[in-house]
């Protein structure tokens, strides 16, 4: 049985993004572990997970809210992917990959944010 959130193509995207994380991450100097390593794994783990629990919610109010916080760890992401490829732990045209895949995903959850306050408007 498929979950709600796993039908939504944003939350398809930001699962890939996040095993591309831990694949480019991987490669990173062994004392960014609990730096670079471990907050850009954390915030792109947080962008569809939050979309999974916001989707299991009762409400599209409630669902908005963790949208809201999926988009908040990409904005995260892009600071920090950025940093990234400014210390040279990422090559730039792995930089330009993935920054241009979190752009999607970030004008994704934009949109899947302002149709459910479009609908909670209407009720």
């Amino acid at each position: 049985m498929t979950k709600p959130h796993q039908e939504l193509e944003v939350w398809k995207r930001s699962f890939d993004f996040v095993k591309s994380s831990y694949r480019i991450t991987a490669k990173f100097p062994d004392d960014e572990k609990f730096g670079l390593i471990s907050q850009i794994r954390r915030a792109a783990v947080s962008v569809p997970v939050n979309i999974a629990e916001g989707a299991a919610r009762k409400s599209k109010k409630e669902f908005v809210q963790f949208l809201h916080i999926s988009l908040g760890s990409a904005s995260e992401l892009d600071t920090l992917l950025m940093l990234s490829n400014d210390l040279n732990f990422i090559d730039r045209i792995t930089f330009e990959k993935m920054n241009s895949e979190l752009h999607i995903i970030y004008k994704m959850l934009r949109g899947l944010i302002n149709r459910n306050l479009s609908l909670i408007q209407r009720a």
